[in-house]
């Protein structure tokens, strides 16, 4: 029977959890991110799955090959976790593992036709920071630490559009403090907008997860890349190993990843899996 665990049960999945997984579960787990967890047993589970807070997929953690968990499966997710996701506007899911021999399980549960995208993994050591490759960005635009004040949108400038950034940051920290607390972020501004930011959307450790977006009447400016510097930049200060995430379809995110100096550390599988 597949249960949800109690956030203070979490602690009882940190056997299930690959040494070369994803960072998302582990920080799920270690309860640094938001999230929600269902497992085969909530006295000692063998098999599970988190669903990440973001609401960017399903992280499949523990053994692959639980028939009884697996056969469970198909059922459980078109009657009790889709009413959930529907009501969020997801009429599909992400299914990850957080090893690669779900994949095979993922076809044998949900189909042979699923569709499957190839991840990246990078991670960025400071002798690899390329920090001559910069950029300079047009006049007008500013980068800008973001604070409490920041958050709050107030102090020497207020910003229309601060519930752009409020939104992003929530969807992968409980509060506004934790994520003082624990990340660090930065955003780019042309007069009174936020158009680009880049901030710890996963801690784990000294690891940081990064998330990145430029609003779409501002791409093209290398928006994406000077705030990344800036991240990269503390991160290195602070002896913090950034982490990046991305389709490896996402030319554009690889290319800023592998400009500033980010190394491939490993890639893995995520399927798109509607409905029924």
């Amino acid at each position: 029977m597949i249960s949800e665990l109690e956030k203070s049960e979490y602690y009882k999945c940190k056997e299930l959890i690959y040494e070369e997984g994803l960072l998302e579960a582990e920080a799920v787990i270690e309860g640094e991110n938001t999230g929600r967890i269902f497992v085969d047993d909530i006295i000692a589970p063998t098999s599970g799955f988190i669903w990440l807070g973001s609401n960017n997929g399903f992280i499949f953690i523990g053994n692959e090959e639980n028939e009884e968990f697996n056969v469970e499966l198909y059922k459980f997710f078109n009657t009790v976790i889709k009413p959930d996701a529907n009501k969020l506007g997801l009429t599909a899911f992400e299914a990850i593992g957080n090893h690669s021999k779900w994949n095979k399980t993922f076809k044998k549960v949900f189909g042979e036709n699923v569709m499957g995208y190839n991840q990246r993994v990078y991670e960025l050591k400071k002798t690899d920071y390329r920090k001559q490759n910069e950029p300079v960005i047009e006049q007008g635009y500013e980068v800008i630490k973001i604070t409490k004040d920041i958050l709050e949108n107030k102090g020497y400038v207020t910003f229309e559009n601060i519930d752009f950034l409020r939104s992003k940051i929530l969807e992968f920290w409980t509060s506004f403090e934790r994520f003082l607390d624990y990340g660090i972020g930065y955003i780019a501004v042309y007069e009174n907008e936020i158009v680009s930011v880049c901030f710890s959307g996963v801690v784990v450790g000294n690891v940081h997860g990064i998330d990145i977006e430029t609003l779409k009447h501002h791409q093209g400016k290398k928006l994406g890349q000077k705030v990344t510097h800036f991240f990269v930049n503390e991160c290195i200060e602070n002896n913090i190993t950034p982490y990046w995430d991305c389709m490896e379809i996402n030319k554009p995110s690889v290319s800023v990843a592998e400009n500033v100096g980010f190394v491939n550390k490993f890639n893995y599988f995520w399927y798109s899996i509607s409905f029924e």
